[in-house]
Protein backbone atom coordinates (compact mmCIF):
# COMPACT_ATOMS: atom_id res chain seq x y z
CA UNK A 1 0.00 0.00 0.00
CA UNK A 2 1.40 3.35 -1.16
CA UNK A 3 1.79 6.04 1.80
CA UNK A 4 -1.13 8.83 1.72
CA UNK A 5 0.00 12.21 0.81
CA UNK A 6 -0.29 15.59 2.26
CA UNK A 7 -2.07 16.60 -0.99
CA UNK A 8 -5.04 14.24 0.29
CA UNK A 9 -5.40 15.13 3.56
CA UNK A 10 -5.50 18.49 2.34
CA UNK A 11 -8.04 17.63 -0.07
CA UNK A 12 -9.86 15.60 2.33
CA UNK A 13 -9.59 18.49 5.20
CA UNK A 14 -11.19 21.33 2.50
CA UNK A 15 -14.08 18.78 1.81
CA UNK A 16 -15.15 18.54 5.46
CA UNK A 17 -14.24 22.70 5.64
CA UNK A 18 -16.14 23.71 2.63
CA UNK A 19 -19.57 20.97 2.37
CA UNK A 20 -19.25 19.71 -0.81
CA UNK A 21 -16.51 18.91 -3.35
CA UNK A 22 -17.09 21.40 -5.92
CA UNK A 23 -16.79 23.78 -2.99
CA UNK A 24 -13.17 22.17 -2.08
CA UNK A 25 -11.64 21.75 -5.43
CA UNK A 26 -12.63 25.67 -5.93
CA UNK A 27 -10.90 26.53 -2.92
CA UNK A 28 -7.52 24.08 -3.50
CA UNK A 29 -8.03 25.60 -7.28
CA UNK A 30 -8.26 22.06 -8.34
CA UNK A 31 -10.57 20.36 -10.63
CA UNK A 32 -13.11 18.48 -8.96
CA UNK A 33 -12.21 14.92 -10.48
CA UNK A 34 -8.66 15.83 -9.67
CA UNK A 35 -9.87 15.93 -6.12
CA UNK A 36 -12.71 13.10 -6.23
CA UNK A 37 -9.52 11.16 -7.24
CA UNK A 38 -7.29 12.27 -4.21
CA UNK A 39 -10.28 11.08 -2.45
CA UNK A 40 -10.82 7.58 -3.63
CA UNK A 41 -7.30 7.11 -3.58
CA UNK A 42 -7.26 8.12 0.39
CA UNK A 43 -10.05 5.34 0.89
CA UNK A 44 -8.53 2.47 -0.66
CA UNK A 45 -4.96 3.71 0.98
CA UNK A 46 -6.22 3.92 4.62
CA UNK A 47 -9.10 0.86 4.04
CA UNK A 48 -11.60 3.14 5.14
CA UNK A 49 -14.78 4.54 3.46
CA UNK A 50 -14.49 8.34 4.90
CA UNK A 51 -17.54 10.05 3.07
CA UNK A 52 -21.20 8.98 3.18
CA UNK A 53 -22.23 9.53 -0.68
CA UNK A 54 -25.62 8.13 -0.80
CA UNK A 55 -27.43 12.06 -0.03
CA UNK A 56 -27.99 15.22 -1.70
CA UNK A 57 -24.80 16.51 0.37
CA UNK A 58 -21.21 14.40 1.01
CA UNK A 59 -21.12 13.88 4.61
CA UNK A 60 -18.56 11.92 6.68
CA UNK A 61 -18.98 8.23 8.09
CA UNK A 62 -18.31 7.59 11.65
CA UNK A 63 -14.78 6.65 10.35
CA UNK A 64 -14.86 9.34 8.54
CA UNK A 65 -15.22 11.55 12.02
CA UNK A 66 -12.87 10.16 14.17
CA UNK A 67 -9.64 9.59 10.83
CA UNK A 68 -11.04 13.82 10.61
CA UNK A 69 -10.23 15.00 14.19
CA UNK A 70 -6.92 13.14 13.82
CA UNK A 71 -5.92 14.79 10.58
CA UNK A 72 -7.13 18.19 11.50
CA UNK A 73 -4.59 18.00 15.01
CA UNK A 74 -1.42 16.83 11.96
CA UNK A 75 -2.62 19.62 9.65
CA UNK A 76 -2.41 22.35 12.90
CA UNK A 77 1.03 20.60 13.76
CA UNK A 78 2.25 21.10 10.55
CA UNK A 79 1.42 24.62 10.25
CA UNK A 80 3.70 25.01 13.25
CA UNK A 81 6.39 23.31 11.82
CA UNK A 82 6.70 25.46 9.42
CA UNK A 83 5.71 28.57 10.97
CA UNK A 84 8.31 27.50 13.58
CA UNK A 85 11.34 27.13 10.48
CA UNK A 86 10.03 30.39 8.64
CA UNK A 87 11.22 31.82 11.95
CA UNK A 88 14.35 30.35 11.86
CA UNK A 89 15.26 31.21 8.82
CA UNK A 90 14.20 34.80 8.34
CA UNK A 91 17.19 36.17 10.53
CA UNK A 92 16.93 39.44 12.55
CA UNK A 93 13.87 41.31 10.73
CA UNK A 94 14.63 44.72 9.01
CA UNK A 95 11.21 45.84 9.92
CA UNK A 96 8.14 45.19 12.06
CA UNK A 97 4.56 46.90 11.70
CA UNK A 98 2.94 47.12 14.75
CA UNK A 99 -0.89 48.53 15.20
CA UNK A 100 -2.08 50.65 18.12
CA UNK A 101 -5.79 50.96 18.84
CA UNK A 102 -7.33 54.43 19.59
CA UNK A 103 -8.61 53.25 23.48
CA UNK A 104 -4.85 53.29 23.75
CA UNK A 105 -2.63 55.90 26.27
CA UNK A 106 -0.64 56.86 23.46
CA UNK A 107 2.26 58.07 26.54
CA UNK A 108 2.74 54.85 27.73
CA UNK A 109 2.34 52.58 24.19
CA UNK A 110 4.95 55.04 22.69
CA UNK A 111 7.00 54.77 25.62
CA UNK A 112 7.37 51.00 25.80
CA UNK A 113 7.95 50.92 22.18
CA UNK A 114 10.52 53.80 22.62
CA UNK A 115 12.18 51.99 25.06
CA UNK A 116 12.54 48.86 23.03
CA UNK A 117 13.55 49.82 19.43
CA UNK A 118 16.08 52.12 21.17
CA UNK A 119 17.88 48.37 21.23
CA UNK A 120 17.21 47.10 17.75
CA UNK A 121 19.22 50.45 15.45
CA UNK A 122 18.73 47.70 12.60
CA UNK A 123 14.55 47.12 13.07
CA UNK A 124 12.29 49.92 11.50
CA UNK A 125 9.03 50.24 13.27
CA UNK A 126 5.92 50.57 11.24
CA UNK A 127 3.46 52.40 13.65
CA UNK A 128 -0.01 52.45 12.33
CA UNK A 129 -2.69 54.36 14.38
CA UNK A 130 -5.95 52.59 13.54
CA UNK A 131 -9.60 52.29 15.63
CA UNK A 132 -12.40 50.27 16.12
CA UNK A 133 -12.17 47.60 14.22
CA UNK A 134 -8.94 48.20 12.02
CA UNK A 135 -6.03 46.90 14.46
CA UNK A 136 -8.36 43.02 14.36
CA UNK A 137 -8.85 43.34 10.84
CA UNK A 138 -4.80 44.61 10.21
CA UNK A 139 -3.74 41.36 11.92
CA UNK A 140 -6.36 38.93 10.75
CA UNK A 141 -4.96 40.19 7.09
CA UNK A 142 -1.45 39.62 7.96
CA UNK A 143 -0.49 43.07 8.17
CA UNK A 144 0.29 43.88 11.44
CA UNK A 145 2.78 41.75 13.54
CA UNK A 146 1.59 42.66 16.92
CA UNK A 147 -1.42 44.55 17.74
CA UNK A 148 -2.02 47.28 21.36
CA UNK A 149 -5.41 47.21 21.65
CA UNK A 150 -8.93 45.05 23.02
CA UNK A 151 -9.71 41.89 21.32
CA UNK A 152 -11.43 38.64 21.13
CA UNK A 153 -9.95 36.66 24.56
CA UNK A 154 -11.75 33.47 23.19
CA UNK A 155 -10.45 33.69 19.92
CA UNK A 156 -8.33 30.71 19.22
CA UNK A 157 -6.04 32.22 16.72
CA UNK A 158 -4.83 34.79 19.15
CA UNK A 159 -2.57 35.11 21.83
CA UNK A 160 -2.25 38.15 24.26
CA UNK A 161 -0.50 39.98 27.09
CA UNK A 162 -2.79 41.94 29.75
CA UNK A 163 -1.34 45.66 29.98
CA UNK A 164 -4.14 47.77 31.34
CA UNK A 165 -7.84 48.53 31.48
CA UNK A 166 -9.50 52.19 30.09
CA UNK A 167 -12.61 53.34 31.22
CA UNK A 168 -14.80 54.86 28.45
CA UNK A 169 -17.15 57.75 29.86
CA UNK A 170 -20.15 59.88 27.89
CA UNK A 171 -19.44 63.15 28.66
CA UNK A 172 -20.65 66.50 27.30
CA UNK A 173 -19.15 70.27 27.79
CA UNK A 174 -21.11 72.18 30.32
CA UNK A 175 -24.32 73.53 29.26
CA UNK A 176 -24.53 72.06 25.86
CA UNK A 177 -27.86 69.82 27.67
CA UNK A 178 -31.58 71.86 28.03
CA UNK A 179 -32.05 69.13 31.40
CA UNK A 180 -29.81 68.77 34.36
CA UNK A 181 -27.18 66.38 34.40
CA UNK A 182 -28.47 62.99 36.94
CA UNK A 183 -27.66 59.55 37.09
CA UNK A 184 -30.81 58.81 35.48
CA UNK A 185 -30.30 60.34 31.94
CA UNK A 186 -31.60 57.71 29.10
CA UNK A 187 -30.19 57.15 25.89
CA UNK A 188 -33.75 58.66 24.48
CA UNK A 189 -33.37 61.74 26.23
CA UNK A 190 -30.17 62.02 24.27
CA UNK A 191 -31.27 61.42 21.04
CA UNK A 192 -31.90 65.24 19.94
CA UNK A 193 -28.24 65.84 20.78
CA UNK A 194 -25.32 64.89 18.18
CA UNK A 195 -23.49 62.37 19.01
CA UNK A 196 -19.38 62.19 18.49
CA UNK A 197 -18.34 58.75 16.83
CA UNK A 198 -15.04 57.92 15.93
CA UNK A 199 -14.61 56.10 12.09
CA UNK A 200 -13.97 52.99 12.33
CA UNK A 201 -10.48 52.12 10.46
CA UNK A 202 -11.85 48.55 8.91
CA UNK A 203 -11.83 48.37 5.28
CA UNK A 204 -13.66 45.20 4.97
CA UNK A 205 -14.70 43.91 8.40
CA UNK A 206 -18.55 44.79 9.11
CA UNK A 207 -19.02 47.94 11.51
CA UNK A 208 -19.62 47.02 14.87
CA UNK A 209 -21.94 49.53 16.84
CA UNK A 210 -20.40 50.83 19.63
CA UNK A 211 -22.25 53.03 22.84
CA UNK A 212 -24.40 54.56 19.49
CA UNK A 213 -27.88 55.86 19.96
CA UNK A 214 -30.23 54.66 17.66
CA UNK A 215 -31.92 57.35 15.62
CA UNK A 216 -29.45 59.94 17.69
CA UNK A 217 -27.60 62.34 14.74
CA UNK A 218 -23.79 61.53 14.78
CA UNK A 219 -20.27 62.96 13.16
CA UNK A 220 -18.03 61.28 13.09
CA UNK A 221 -14.23 61.62 13.52
CA UNK A 222 -11.03 59.58 12.70
CA UNK A 223 -9.22 59.86 16.29
CA UNK A 224 -10.34 60.61 19.81
CA UNK A 225 -8.33 64.03 20.06
CA UNK A 226 -10.68 65.06 17.38
CA UNK A 227 -13.44 63.84 18.99
CA UNK A 228 -12.49 65.36 22.42
CA UNK A 229 -12.09 69.10 20.93
CA UNK A 230 -15.83 68.82 19.13
CA UNK A 231 -17.06 67.59 22.78
CA UNK A 232 -15.07 70.48 24.34
CA UNK A 233 -16.55 72.57 22.15
CA UNK A 234 -20.12 71.96 22.25
CA UNK A 235 -20.50 70.31 19.09
CA UNK A 236 -21.64 66.96 20.31
CA UNK A 237 -21.24 64.71 23.17
CA UNK A 238 -19.78 60.92 23.41
CA UNK A 239 -17.75 58.79 25.17
CA UNK A 240 -14.32 59.08 25.49
CA UNK A 241 -11.56 57.35 27.73
CA UNK A 242 -11.19 58.23 30.91
CA UNK A 243 -7.42 58.95 30.10
CA UNK A 244 -7.87 61.55 27.51
CA UNK A 245 -10.15 63.77 29.97
CA UNK A 246 -9.37 63.37 33.51
CA UNK A 247 -8.25 67.13 33.43
CA UNK A 248 -10.80 68.08 31.56
CA UNK A 249 -13.38 65.78 34.28
CA UNK A 250 -11.51 68.02 37.14
CA UNK A 251 -11.05 70.82 36.29
CA UNK A 252 -15.08 71.22 34.68
CA UNK A 253 -14.80 71.85 30.97
CA UNK A 254 -16.33 68.51 30.89
CA UNK A 255 -18.90 66.57 33.08
CA UNK A 256 -19.66 63.02 32.97
CA UNK A 257 -22.99 61.77 32.18
CA UNK A 258 -23.00 58.66 33.17
CA UNK A 259 -25.69 56.83 35.11
CA UNK A 260 -27.88 53.92 35.38
CA UNK A 261 -28.87 53.90 31.76
CA UNK A 262 -25.63 55.51 30.14
CA UNK A 263 -23.10 53.24 31.97
CA UNK A 264 -19.86 53.69 29.65
CA UNK A 265 -18.12 50.72 29.16
CA UNK A 266 -14.08 49.09 30.19
CA UNK A 267 -11.96 48.26 27.87
CA UNK A 268 -9.16 45.37 28.11
CA UNK A 269 -5.77 46.53 26.39
CA UNK A 270 -3.83 43.81 25.46
CA UNK A 271 -1.01 43.18 23.34
CA UNK A 272 -1.57 40.66 20.53
CA UNK A 273 -0.59 38.90 17.67
CA UNK A 274 -1.43 35.83 15.98
CA UNK A 275 -0.79 32.42 17.29
CA UNK A 276 -0.10 30.77 13.76
CA UNK A 277 2.13 33.23 12.24
CA UNK A 278 6.00 32.82 12.26
CA UNK A 279 7.66 35.53 14.28
CA UNK A 280 11.11 36.52 13.84
CA UNK A 281 13.74 37.04 16.65
CA UNK A 282 13.18 40.65 17.13
CA UNK A 283 8.98 39.95 17.08
CA UNK A 284 9.71 37.22 19.78
CA UNK A 285 12.22 39.55 21.86
CA UNK A 286 9.59 42.69 21.67
CA UNK A 287 7.04 39.88 22.46
CA UNK A 288 9.32 39.00 25.65
CA UNK A 289 9.98 42.20 26.42
CA UNK A 290 6.21 43.53 26.88
CA UNK A 291 5.89 40.55 28.86
CA UNK A 292 8.32 41.61 31.33
CA UNK A 293 6.82 45.50 31.07
CA UNK A 294 2.98 45.12 31.40
CA UNK A 295 2.34 45.49 34.94
CA UNK A 296 4.63 48.89 34.87
CA UNK A 297 2.70 50.03 31.79
CA UNK A 298 -0.59 49.61 33.71
CA UNK A 299 0.92 51.37 36.70
CA UNK A 300 1.66 54.40 34.97
CA UNK A 301 -1.16 54.67 32.84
Amino acid sequence: MNDMTLHQLLCFDAVVAEGSFQAAAEKMRRSQPTLSLALKNLEAQVGLSLFDRSGYRVKLTPAGESFHQRTRVFLAELRALKNHASALAMGEESELDVVIGDLCPLPQMLGLLRRFFDGCPGTRLNLHFEAIAGPWERLEEGEADLILHHVDKSDPSLEFIDLLEVDIVPVVAPGFLRFPITKSITPEAMRDYVQCVIRDSARRTPRGQYFLVEGARSWTVSDQLMKRELILQGMGWGHMPRHLIKQDLREGRLLAISGKHLKGGRAELVAARRRDAPHGPIAQRLWQYIAEQASTVNATA
